[in-house]
């Protein structure tokens, strides 16, 4: 009987669940929306309901025992398995997520935060197989990062070590969510190259289709389909956004000399358009030492189940006993 675990990504507006096995296939998933709860009791409560179906479709079905619970979640600690302030969440303080969910089912849980599980992901299911030593970068709505060094996730002593997003790109640059300026997510993200976008077009009359749209219809997707008519703004947008990640980059590559970086998420999706410019400022930013060196390349792994994945390769780098 196969040895199976339930995968769970807590996002802002919606959660998804799903059984994983050992070869990476979702055999079964379910979701509902995170936002709908006011009170973490009642989210806590809808959670369990869900994982409660999971665990029956495998029962029912005879198709494995559910070994454990993984849990990739925004301002995850893996220590303690709690969220802590997650600023895109309703609930704020200290919430001990994998221990509540380990006592209702008597299952091991694990819990990290969402772009370190996207990185176990990535080591044991998708690109990073072949890899001891290397960075994940997601370009969602803001840029998270996991970083493995020796075959080991990197998570500091207090578990929130590797937030590439929250180093400073511009120094009094632009407001971030976190309460600083000048963030690397406010420049190289979804939302980043939406403002890009509006300085872009403030600061020119070039013409664009852009011009077209309302700043609240503005998405990274709509930049990406313009940017593949040709749209000079668009273009421009692209550029200056791989740009600054690639600067980055280059500084990130010297603390652990990776052996490749892997891009995923939204903003991944517009391969080259993201990669090209990427890998360039990169190179030309890096210490010569480390020049040529560094693989740079989006996921393998399919959009819409990375989340998933990742959550499950929590449990399955350290085997429920």
């Amino acid at each position: 009987m196969s040895k199976l675990v339930i995968g769970i990504d807590i996002g802002g507006t919606n959660t998804r669940l799903g059984i994983v096995n050992e070869d990476g296939e979702i055999l079964n998933e379910s979701s509902f929306s995170t936002s709908a709860y006011d009170e973490i009791d009642d989210y806590r409560k809808a959670l369990q309901d869900h994982a409660a179906q999971l665990i029956k479709y495998a029962d029912d079905r005879g198709i494995g025992k559910i070994a454990g619970i993984g849990i990739g979640a925004p301002n995850g600690n893996y220590y303690n398995g709690s969220i802590e302030d997650a600023p895109n969440l309703r609930w704020k303080g200290t919430l001990p997520l994998a221990k509540n969910m380990e006592d209702h089912f008597n299952i091991t849980c694990r819990l990290t935060n969402d772009a370190n599980a996207a990185a176990l992901g990535e080591m044991l299911f998708g690109s990073a197989k072949d890899y001891k030593d290397f960075i994940v970068i997601t370009l969602g709505t803001g840029l998270g990062s996991g970083i493995v060094v020796g075959g080991q996730m990197v998570y500091g002593h207090d578990g929130f070590a590797g937030e590439v997003g929250h180093s400073t790109a511009v120094y009094g640059g632009r407001q971030c969510a976190c309460g600083r300026k000048g963030c690397l997510e406010t420049y190289a993200s979804a939302t980043g190259i939406k403002r890009t976008v509006a300085e872009l077009l403030a600061n020119s009359i070039e013409p664009s289709s852009l011009r077209k749209i309302p700043f609240n219809a503005l998405d990274a997707r709509v930049i990406f389909e313009e940017a593949q008519k040709g749209d000079s703004i668009a273009m421009q947008a692209f550029e200056f956004t791989g740009d600054m990640l690639g600067r980055a980059l280059a500084n990130a590559v010297v603390y652990t000399s990776p052996e490749a970086i892997i891009l995923m998420g939204g903003l991944a999706e517009a391969g080259k358009l993201i990669l090209d410019p990427t890998k360039k400022s990169m190179e030309e930013n890096v210490l010569n030492l480390y020049r040529g060196k560094v693989k740079l390349s989006v996921s393998s792994l399919k959009a819409h189940n990375t989340a998933l994945l990742g959550a499950a390769a929590i449990v399955w780098q350290e085997p429920a006993s």
